[in-house]
């Protein structure tokens, strides 16, 4: 949904952006292509390999600069830069990237071997094969339950305690297939290890406690107008966001009869239609954008 995200910003020649997931850098290059000359963009990204590139392809554009960390820190780094009140438009695309998913290196995925890390920061915080080896058999029950949906948990969570007391499990490939024998069924086009590696990266890199922090502190850095544009990709993720975005477009429950003026009962934010989704056209050419889901908002005076 690259156009669409961007169109959505709505994106003002002289303005100040924010990606707080730069990845590819698609958006961003998009972003840079409609800002003028004293327009600006900052950008984030956990992983040094992504904040590396982008030095390299966009390092020499005055108008762009990168931070290596989590989106949760644009409140600090905003009120350090003097841009409380200033930015114009904020873009969120969640989840893991194409690059990490495709290198084995990272264990993000099981289509081909590779180390169980699932960390978007290499440098730093437990893999999820270390994670594995002390977690106990409960608390990766509860992480498959709540952060992958899985309703074979307990018997996958039970799968991996046995197989860690032989040994530490390290094998992106080992995990997929000892998750395939413990499922005593299947979903149709979907490897039964899906689930079970979403929700451990999920809770490897805390992104839905990340997004929940990100949303809480980022509407005092936003100027009148600016738009919040976040692409989601599965439930978890989109049920946060949907549940911020209603929350602040009703502004604060107050009993009968409390005297307020018209503009302290009104929500911070205005909808800007609902969900959005890929079109068939973007999935054939991309099938991971099948599940993404895109909301947009703008920020009220």
């Amino acid at each position: 949904m690259l156009q669409e995200a961007v169109d959505a910003l709505d994106v003002r020649s002289a303005g100040i952006y924010v990606d707080g997931t730069y990845g590819r850098g698609g958006h961003a290059r998009q972003i840079l292509a409609r800002l003028g000359q004293a327009g600006r963009l900052l950008a984030f990204d956990k992983d040094p390999a992504a904040v590396q590139a982008a030095r390299t392809r966009l390092g020499e554009d005055p108008r762009f600069s990168i931070i290596q960390g989590s989106f949760t820190q644009l409140p600090d780094v905003a009120a350090g830069l003097g841009l409380i009140g200033r930015v114009d438009g904020l873009l969120l695309d969640l989840g893991v990237s194409s690059p990490q998913i495709d290198d084995p290196t990272r264990g993000f995925s099981f289509s081909a071997d590779g180390p169980l890390d699932m960390r978007m920061d290499p440098s730093r915080g437990v893999t999820a094969g270390d994670w594995l080896d002390t977690a106990s058999e409960g608390e990766i029950a509860d992480v498959l339950h709540d952060l992958g949906e899985e309703r074979f948990a307990r018997r996958i969570a039970r799968a991996i305690k046995s197989r860690c007391a032989q040994g530490p499990l390290r094998s992106t490939t080992e995990l997929a297939e000892l998750v395939a024998r413990a499922c005593p069924s299947r979903e149709r086009h979907k490897h039964p290890a899906t689930r079970t590696f979403q929700a451990l990266r999920i809770h490897i890199n805390r992104e839905l406690d990340d997004l929940a922090a990100a949303l809480r502190g980022v509407l005092d850095i936003f100027s009148a107008g600016a738009r919040l544009v976040v692409i989601s990709f599965h439930s978890l993720e989109d049920r946060i966001v949907k549940r911020f975005f209603r929350e602040q477009s009703q502004g604060p429950r107050l009993p009968k009869g409390v005297p307020v003026t018209h503009a302290e009962a009104r929500g911070r934010l205005r909808l800007l239609g609902g969900a959005q989704r890929p079109s068939a056209g973007e999935i054939a050419d991309n099938p991971r954008a099948r599940s993404a889901v895109m909301r947009v908002a703008e920020v009220l005076a």
